[in-house]
């Protein structure tokens, strides 16, 4: 099949997060958005098929998911990225971040430390001191724009705090990196070594580019999967974020029966119907226009890469080896954090995600979300470039 990624979607007067809410979090009502994380393409056909089906069915009653949504789940997993997968490790929630929470307030108690690699997405550090947890960061190395974990640095603050849990970004939102297995087991050998448990958000997993490969952070040592908790969701790979589904595979049965009974006591039982669906629906036919929105998201890349080179060549980009989220380097524009995001807000009239949002290290960078058609990712940046001249002038 043909897909059609150039095509626009009027996503206004959706309810959407993106496009209609602008106005209510201090943004001008007009601006182009390319913050949040979801996608401007619509979902694979045989998911928006088998949701109408559902809905002409019209009984909406509780479900859970059966043996062919877990078919589904692990032909996927295996086919794609060699994770042999089992159901008696599986916990259905409604979404990755809540499972992140939900996992910190089971492994750990309120004062305990919990270490996170900065910059990093966000919400990372939100849930650690939402729930009166510690929050330890270890700044990752950046060189030239290729980031690396500082091992040493990594370490030491274990030690130094005590550490409980490692919250692992897999592949790394917003840097771009595709972690490869010695980095991971370097990871894993330290946290091992200090009794540290790994939660590995695993979202983007399905978004790598080029001869990068994905690793899941459980099958690089068989004795890490007795530390660690893999969460993942179709959510992102799929554009269906607001049917709130994730699967989260947890080997440790004692954390697992302890995991559940926190989920429990949140009220949290049966899932969306239509997420369900989507899941299964997504996992057992998308993967052909998984393959072809990969093609043209890395058209996007080319294209950021070419137009920043020949036209803003006082900010940098390394192309990401993983997710669909650019972070462009703005240092040498020597603005303060408040003074870049006027310029991107004000001048450009964009709406992006501030670097500083995601850690010390992130200051001085922008994150821009390039799953759009390729006119919108020109327009932006033709927005970014006649911002900049101006005060270049």
């Amino acid at each position: 099949m043909k897909y059609d990624f150039d095509k626009i979607y009027d996503r206004k007067s959706t309810n959407s997060l993106k496009y209609d809410f602008a106005a209510e979090r201090g943004k001008p009502k007009d601006i182009l958005p390319l913050w949040v994380a979801d996608m401007d393409f619509q979902a694979p056909e045989e998911v928006i098929a088998e949701i109408k089906q559902k809905a002409e069915h019209g009984i909406f009653g509780y479900s859970e998911p059966d043996e062919n949504y877990f078919n589904a789940l692990h032909s996927w997993f295996l086919n794609r990225h060699g994770w042999n997968t089992q159901p008696h490790n599986f916990v259905l929630t409604c979404g990755v971040v809540f499972s992140i929470c939900a996992l910190l307030r089971t492994l750990t108690k309120e004062g305990d430390a919990v270490i996170i690699c900065q910059p990093v997405y966000y919400p990372f550090a939100q849930s650690v001191t939402d729930n009166g947890r510690k929050l330890v960061v270890s700044e990752l190395k950046n060189d030239n724009g290729y980031y690396t974990v500082d091992f040493e640095n990594f370490e030491k603050k274990i030690i130094e705090n005590g550490v409980k849990v490692f919250i692992l970004c897999n592949p790394h939102n917003p840097v771009g990196r595709v972690w490869t297995r010695d980095e991971l087991a370097r990871m894993g050998d330290i946290c091992l070594k200090h009794g540290v448990f790994v939660i590995s958000d695993e979202i983007h997993s399905d978004f790598v580019y080029g001869e990068n490969k994905h690793t899941v952070f459980s099958t690089v040592k068989k004795e890490f999967e007795k530390i660690s908790a893999i969460c993942t969701a179709p959510t992102k790979t799929f554009n269906i974020a607001a049917l709130h589904i994730a699967n989260t595979y947890i080997y440790d049965g004692e954390v697992r029966k302890r995991f559940i009974a926190e989920l429990d006591r949140q009220g949290y039982s049966q899932p969306n119907i239509m997420g369900l669906i989507a899941c299964q629906a997504a996992y057992t036919h998308g993967a052909q226009w998984l393959d072809s929105l990969k093609n043209y998201l890395d058209g996007n890349i080319k294209f950021i890469k070419d137009y920043i080179e020949d036209n803003i060549p006082c900010l940098s980009f390394l192309p990401p080896q993983g997710t669909y989220l650019a972070w462009i380097d703005c240092r040498k524009l020597n603005l303060s954090d408040s003074g870049l995001e006027k310029l991107i807000v004000e001048k450009a009239g964009l709406w992006l995600d501030d670097g500083y949002i995601f850690g010390k290290g992130g200051s001085g960078f922008e994150r821009i979300n390039f799953a759009c058609p390729k006119s919108t990712l020109k327009t932006a940046l033709e927005k970014l470039k006649k911002a900049i001249e101006t005060i270049k002038s």
